[in-house]
């Protein structure tokens, strides 16, 4: 005896329709919409922090050598390490490009600047540059310890 024929109910082998697959995308490129300008501004935030924290180290550690030394090292070019400072912070940092672009360097004599640590060609807009120093200035680059100095150079100054 055969067993009785059974229908197979049309929507057993039905797959997902374009209109179904369409609104997961729509939902997915929702998703991405929100998620993508948060993780821009955390990014941009551990930017800032990380700029800040090397700008504490390196204004210590230069002006410990000026104060056991008597004066400021020797102006040197971008990202070369003054001589005497090897060993009182981490050169492999001075060295690599900066968080925002561009190479650190120790200014001397420059601008009307006695002694400042600057970040020469960065690619981070003025409106970052205002963030950095609201966290360790006054928020202007035009005034106090941290300005923009030329067009593509931004200075700590530790002295006038």
């Amino acid at each position: 005896m055969k067993p009785p024929h059974r229908r197979l109910c049309p929507s057993a082998n039905r797959g997902f329709t374009l209109v179904e697959v369409m609104i997961v995308v729509v939902i997915i490129a929702l998703l991405a919409a929100l998620a993508i300008p948060a993780f821009q501004r955390v990014r941009r935030a551990a930017q800032n922090s990380r700029i800040e924290n090397d700008l504490r180290v390196f204004s210590q550690a230069f002006e410990t050598y000026a104060a056991e030394k008597g004066s400021w090292p020797a102006n040197v070019g971008p990202g070369i390490v003054p001589t005497g400072m090897a060993g009182t912070f981490k050169t492999t940092v001075w060295q690599a490009p900066t968080e925002i672009g561009g190479t650190w360097n120790w200014d001397t004599g420059i601008s009307g600047i006695t002694a400042g640590i600057s970040i020469s060609g960065f690619t981070c807009d003025d409106m970052q540059l205002t963030e950095i120093d609201a966290k360790i200035d006054d928020g202007d680059l035009t005034t106090g310890n941290f300005q923009k100095v030329q067009p593509t150079r931004v200075t700590l100054i530790l002295q006038l």
